[in-house]
């Protein structure tokens, strides 16, 4: 594993160690991993639903507005996500 040194403002030191104080990790560096895995996991959400908007702006300037209400659309969305999460 590398190993990095990085410099913290105090806020953001006395949160990490009352977190490991607190024994929902075991050390900084747990913390810092787990924050970062977070953001990746995040950023991918972020990209997927981009990608989404991105063939909907496509799909609605060639074929025009979808007839769909806003709850609709959003289960419609939501059912789609669901089943790209279960591959």
């Amino acid at each position: 594993m590398a190993r990095q040194s990085i410099s913290l403002t105090k806020p953001n030191d006395e949160w990490l160690k009352s977190l490991v104080e607190s024994e929902e990790y075991s050390s900084k560096s747990e913390v810092v991993n787990d924050l970062i895995r977070k953001e990746r996991f995040r950023q991918t959400e972020i990209e997927w639903l981009r990608a989404k908007l991105k063939r909907s702006e496509e799909r609605m300037a060639s074929e025009g507005p979808v007839e769909l209400t806003s709850d609709e659309l959003f289960k419609t969305i939501r059912k789609e996500a669901d089943s790209n999460d279960q591959v």
